[in-house]
């Protein structure tokens, strides 16, 4: 069978797809294999109970079932969750925001997918621009979604040691210049893969940036303010007309639903909902009616500040302790640096000069059962070669922490064979 440009690009399994792959062809073996590489949220009781409660009474409410099941939303989204939404921003934060502002989608990646290939690419007049990641690593997610390849340019951060084993990634603002080429600015918040949390000094240097060269700035906020909340310090949410800050409600405990959410001037939303309607008529209605009455009185923020947050905070420390035991101490330990986890549910693990790539570590691991994510995939748009790129693991947290612990202690005796080996 023949395939065009475009067909062979999005049926090569690289990136994300094969990472999918494997985490599927994993949980379809009869092994027990320990999942610390995919993006599923932990189940929080509490949560779940509260999803459950919100299902219930939707059942018995004959009009709230029938409008989630039986009607296509407009191509923009539900119109109430969309209203509700814009009005609880206002409230929080005092946006100028309303409904023509809120846009959703079939998830997140959706989004990127068309933010990417609205600002990146070859525009009308032919010229060609690319989307700037000022902090490399980035997510995972973004790396194939571009029409177009060399869809990207990134830039390598500065490295601050602290004590503990930490580190922390901070953006490299001598030589970041946004010039003519460059469609948007995009950066996370928590970042995926990392944990770093960018500061409110860096957003505000970016988002100037971005201003002054009359480009979007892209802020994924899919673990960030005001939910899930999976934030670790205090930081400022902002938005302004010249920001497109991305939201979700997956981390929130809803990834099935895939629910994405674009926050934006009305142009740019109105650009949305008309790819809404051209590659899927409109986005699915679950995850805004489960979420509604959440967000109409606030509970949402509630909940992700006083349930969701607490817990990934917990975990986060029970899993460093873990990393940390498991590496050792004195002339024994393994080499390993811990990114200062601020945010999200991942640590972010760097063995320097480490002996074999992050490549053949997580292969050696996927034969142990143990499936991570190996840290090259972490860099789309880093034009130069870079050793730190394939030292680094991303592990998830959010499994039970037996779990992790098992893990990490069976990724520990990897790491330490490949440095008695080298």
């Amino acid at each position: 069978m023949m395939f065009s440009r475009f067909g062979q690009k999005f049926t090569t399994p690289t990136g994300i797809l094969q990472l999918m792959e494997d985490l599927g062809r994993a949980l379809a073996g009869d092994e027990p294999t320990i999942m610390l590489g995919g993006g599923n949220p932990a189940a929080i009781p509490a949560v779940q109970v509260a999803l459950r409660q919100q299902m219930l009474a939707m059942l018995d409410d004959e009009e709230s079932f029938e409008r989630m099941v039986g009607n296509y939303s407009p191509p923009q989204g539900d119109v109430v969750f969309i209203r509700e939404l814009a009005a609880l921003l206002r409230r929080e934060y005092g946006w100028p925001i309303g409904p023509e502002h809120i846009a959703l989608t079939n998830g997140s990646q959706t989004a990127f997918f068309y933010l990417f290939n609205l600002f990146g690419g070859e525009y009308p007049d032919g010229t060609r621009r690319r989307i700037l990641l000022p902090l490399a690593p980035e997510y995972i997610g973004y790396a194939d979604v571009g029409m177009e390849e060399d869809l990207f340019v990134a830039h390598r951060p500065d490295i601050e040691h602290l004590d503990d084993r930490l580190f922390k990634y901070r953006v490299h603002f001598d030589g970041l210049t946004v010039g003519p080429d460059i469609g948007a600015i995009c950066v996370s918040r928590p970042t995926n893969p990392t944990g770093n949390v960018l500061t409110d000094e860096e957003i505000e240097h970016l988002s100037a940036l971005a201003r002054e060269a009359g480009v979007p700035f892209i802020m994924d906020n899919a673990y960030g303010a005001p939910f899930p909340a999976i934030l670790f310090g205090a930081i400022r949410p902002v938005w302004d007309e010249h920001i497109v800050l991305c939201m979700s409600l997956s981390k929130l405990g809803l990834p099935g639903a895939r629910t994405g959410i674009v926050i934006a001037r009305p142009d740019i939303i109105q650009a949305i909902a008309s790819l809404n309607a051209i590659f899927s008529l409109a986005p699915g209605n679950t995850g805004a009616a489960l979420a509604l009455e959440w967000v109409r009185s606030g509970a949402i923020i509630r909940l992700s500040e006083d349930v969701i947050r607490p817990f990934y905070a917990e975990k986060a420390r029970h899993a460093v302790a873990q990393v940390r035991q498991a590496m050792g101490t004195g002339r024994e330990a393994v080499p390993c640096h811990i990114h200062k986890p601020e945010g999200a549910f991942f640590l972010w693990l760097w063995f320097p000069e480490l002996p074999i790539t992050a490549a053949e570590l997580y292969e050696r691991l996927k034969r142990r059962r143990v499936i991570v994510v190996p840290g090259h995939y972490f860099f789309p748009g880093l034009q130069e070669e870079w050793r730190h790129k394939h030292e680094c693991l991303r592990v998830s947290y959010a499994q039970d922490d037996s779990t992790v612990a098992a893990g990490i202690h069976i990724i520990a005796e990897e790491v330490r064979r490949a440095y008695a080996e080298g």
